[in-house]
């Protein structure tokens, strides 16, 4: 595909991406009574469903052979469709829909496209904080049409990690994963934060405001967009549990600002790693950190 078929496909989508914002943004002008976590619950998939609708429509419209990949469309089904060669489209109405009931400003609209399963276009749209980050393979990735670089940091001391640990709680084996590794990252960075939303922490990475991000055990939607922006803006992402290659279907991913940070994370993992294998092998009662 052309660089000029690949800038078409990106202008004729990204209208559709920021009309679904002006969606989001109606929920600030609402007076909505939410009295019960139910009901904030039932708010959110409204909305949800609302910006599925505008970019699925728009797509099948503008490409009817296209494919797409939503979240929506996933959990009713419950079941992620296989990617094949044909271009598609993998959407996140909402990336991080608990920030979003609490109506915190770290959430976002997020698209990618895949043709022949490689990456080629990623957005993802804050509408709240008026961010809009977009790249296209091999041109380089942008925040509001300004090109964006990663903070290109080597050295561990240096680094601003943001590690999603609140997907520890999904399982005991990713409890461990999460844990184990925390106990030996945690004296080797300058900070760690937790920010609830896959999407905007990839694109953190992008644009240099922290300067390394993991997550493991994600679908495709939350990582489709934001691993190619990395990339583009010069960014090493790599697969988490041992692969060769990242893999946009399967994203367990550390997302760096450079690759020797990368290197240096890994070799701290594959220590923790082996560390919580001992343990498991030796049956034996024992805590993470």
């Amino acid at each position: 595909m052309s660089d000029q078929e690949i800038i078409e496909l990106m202008d004729s989508v990204l209208p559709l991406v920021l009309e679904s914002g002006k969606i989001l943004l109606e929920t600030q002008d609402e007076s909505i009574e939410m009295d019960s976590k139910k009901a904030i619950w039932e708010v959110v998939t409204v909305y949800d469903q609302k910006i599925e609708d505008v970019l699925m429509k728009g797509i099948k419209e503008l490409y009817p052979t296209h494919k797409i990949i939503s979240e929506e469309e996933c959990s009713q089904k419950d079941e992620i469709a296989k990617l094949t060669d044909a271009p598609t489209w993998i959407i996140d109405p909402i990336d991080a829909t608990a920030n979003f009931a609490k109506g915190m400003p770290i959430t976002c609209i997020s698209v990618g496209l895949t043709i022949g399963k490689e990456q080629i276009l990623g957005i993802a749209y804050n509408p709240f904080m008026n961010e809009l980050f977009t790249a296209t393979k091999g041109r380089g990735a942008y925040l509001n049409g300004k090109k964006i670089c990663t903070s290109g940091l080597t050295d561990i001391k240096r680094c601003i990690f943001n590690y999603e640990i609140s997907l520890a709680r999904t399982s005991t084996h990713l409890y461990n994963v999460y844990m184990f590794r925390l106990k030996h990252l945690i004296t080797e960075i300058l900070g760690i934060r937790s920010y609830g939303c896959p999407v905007l922490g990839l694109c953190y990475v992008a644009c240099g405001r922290v300067d390394a991000y993991q997550c493991d055990g994600l679908y495709p939607w939350d990582a489709a967009a934001g691993t190619l922006i990395v990339k583009e803006a010069g960014g090493h992402v790599v697969d988490t549990t041992g692969k060769s290659e990242f893999d946009v279907m399967e994203p367990n991913f550390l997302a760096t600002a450079s690759k020797a940070l990368s290197d240096k994370f890994i070799e701290i993992e594959n220590r923790a790693d082996r560390e919580r294998s001992v343990a498991i092998s030796n049956n034996k009662e024992y805590s993470p950190l």
